[in-house]
């Protein structure tokens, strides 16, 4: 499973976010890496134009086997609260749609 980060230009891509970002997609997606080619993290602060505190949108976009992409998006204050929160929602889609997979095999 290839683990992809992406930044917008008020979030600095170093080194320590996308080890943050892989370690989010790890910790609740790496029992699905099997049935994963890819997963895509989009990384925006959504007040950077604005001068206000951080809001951070994290959107994880996974990329099944044989399946459409699947997404899920969360917003927090920082990167660590929004990578956590968009990895368990789309561990959640992700567990949902292999079980009804699963279950038509």
């Amino acid at each position: 499973m290839q683990i992809q980060v992406n930044t917008d230009n008020f979030i600095h891509g170093d080194e320590r976010v996308i080890e943050v970002a892989e370690a989010a997609v790890l910790n609740d997606l790496e029992h699905l890496s099997d049935r994963l080619t890819r997963v895509e993290v989009h990384l925006k602060d959504q007040n950077a134009d604005k001068h206000g505190p951080d809001h951070i949108k994290c959107t994880m976009e996974a990329r099944p086997r044989g399946q459409g992409p699947m997404a899920a998006s969360h917003e927090a204050e920082d990167i660590p609260g929004a990578l956590k929160g968009a990895a368990k929602k789309l561990r959640q889609r992700l567990t949902a749609e292999f079980g009804k997979h699963d279950a038509h095999h």
